[in-house]
């Protein structure tokens, strides 16, 4: 595919839900798009979409209306099969809660998805050791997730949503369940190798420290999508 291409690009996504018989309004015509290698903070109030915006680029959720394009390929029609397939090959997710396998030391769970994808071995492991080294994990290689702290446990999961190296990060409260402290040098340590890698990112956050530190921020308000380089609304144009 073409490299000028956005890694990922919503236009005018609208998201609905049914709730007790009414309609709940939740995305209103957001537009987005964020470039080859761009970090993107995505900050807005609790309750304002933040994760539902995440689940419909990460294409776990339909929009209710509006298209959405993973390296230029429309997405929002295609069946449950190829979604699958672009997430496999496109997108890895972090979320607040690690959700690691408790069987499994830190290099098999971050071994695990790339087997899932074919890779041999040998290359899976090593390519494994890089990564959690890069995260300041490896001592603790064949340590499962009881015996790892909350930060080391995250730092896994950080990992493993890099083992299929893809081209879009996708994080919700990446460092939300941390200590400030443990918070800080986790998600130092998330942006240096997502910039060496060359990946593009959208990180939901509600420290704005940490949002600081990225290249540009957008905020949830409304439903809409305000960038706040320009304080103006990135989507203007209300259907309804």
């Amino acid at each position: 595919m073409n490299s000028e291409v956005d890694v990922l690009e919503m236009k005018n996504v609208y998201r609905s839900f049914k709730q007790g018989g009414q309609t709940l309004q939740v995305l209103r015509g957001v537009n987005l798009d964020i470039k080859k290698g761009e970090i993107v903070a995505l900050i807005g109030p609790s309750g304002s979409g933040k994760s539902t915006l995440l689940q419909l680029a990460g294409l776990l959720e339909k929009p209710t209306k509006g298209d959405i394009y993973i390296q230029g390929q429309k997405c929002s029609e295609l069946n449950d099969g190829v979604r699958t397939s672009l997430r496999r090959d496109y997108l890895g997710f972090v979320y607040q809660y690690h959700n690691l396998l408790a069987d499994f030391d830190a290099l098999e769970n971050v071994m695990l998805p790339q087997l899932i994808s074919g890779k041999k071995e040998k290359e899976a492991k090593e390519f494994a050791k890089w990564l959690l080294s890069k995260m300041g994990l490896e001592k603790r290689l064949k340590h499962r997730p009881a015996e790892m702290s909350g930060g080391e446990q995250q730092r896994v999961a950080i990992a493993r949503a890099l083992a299929n190296t893809p081209k879009l990060l996708l994080a919700d409260e990446p460092t939300g369940n941390l200590d400030p402290k443990t918070s800080d040098i986790v998600f130092n340590e998330l942006l240096s190798i997502v910039k060496e890698t060359g990946l593009s990112a959208l990180i939901a956050t509600h420290n704005f420290d940490l949002a600081d530190k990225m290249d540009r921020k957008v905020k949830l308000e409304n439903g809409k999508l305000l960038d706040l380089r320009a304080e103006k609304f990135v989507s203007v144009k209300n259907f309804y």
